[in-house]
């Protein structure tokens, strides 16, 4: 199997101050514009990262059942939701973050989006176990970046939850300090078949062979 590789450069430090506003890049809510918190340590994915991901992932995601772990300013579900998934669960532990989800969808559905979009308040972990096996087409993970312990129990349970045969597969961002190995060893019978490095972050794709 082929892997491709991408390198991105000239990004700010993830030690910049963040964006106020994130855009939505593709379908129904393109151009349309997400409120960023200032929370601590929420880590906005970025406009060009999300363009790269929608290109391995394709434009049109209908029929897809996503979640968005660690959501955020959930650009990464809200992406989804706006290409035509048919479920997209976005997770966020934190009050203000979780609010400010909530804030984004309503102004968003001023022009609803063809699926279901749920906002939660909880634990991506603990809501991940509690998920039957092969219940997930498309899982974005992307953690609070101290807790490598947090980031291995939640793809070792990505990789029970998911199904990509549709399509899809398990998104990982992780910091540049970690291994591209050290991932695909929690994940033996998948492959990163899609990866990036950008600044501070990396990520991989992975997808099991079944899409």
């Amino acid at each position: 199997m082929f892997c491709w590789e991408l390198k991105i450069s000239k990004l700010k430090s993830l030690k910049s101050e963040p964006p106020k506003k994130v855009r939505i890049i593709g379908g129904n809510w393109r151009s349309r514009l997400l409120s960023v918190m200032d929370v601590p340590g929420l880590r906005p994915t970025t406009d060009r990262i999300r363009e790269t991901l929608f290109n391995w992932l394709g434009q049109d995601l209908t029929g897809l059942r996503c979640l968005d772990l660690f959501a955020g300013t959930g650009a990464l579900g809200f992406e989804a939701a706006s290409r035509g998934a048919s479920v997209v669960t976005l997770l966020e532990k934190d009050k203000k973050a979780h609010a400010n989800l909530l804030k984004n969808l309503e102004l968003l559905n001023s022009s609803p989006a063809t699926g279901l979009v749920e906002i939660l308040q909880g634990d991506s972990l603990g809501f991940l176990k509690r998920q039957p096996d092969h219940s997930a087409n498309l899982i974005f993970i992307d953690p609070p970046f101290q807790d490598s312990d947090l980031l291995n129990h939640v793809v070792l349970e990505a990789a029970r939850v998911c199904n990509d045969s549709m399509g899809g597969g398990i998104y990982v961002e992780f910091p540049a300090n970690r291994s591209r190995g050290e991932l695909e060893s929690l994940l033996p019978s998948w492959h990163c078949g899609k990866y990036l490095e950008a600044g501070q972050v990396k990520a991989c794709l992975f997808r099991s062979g079944r899409g």
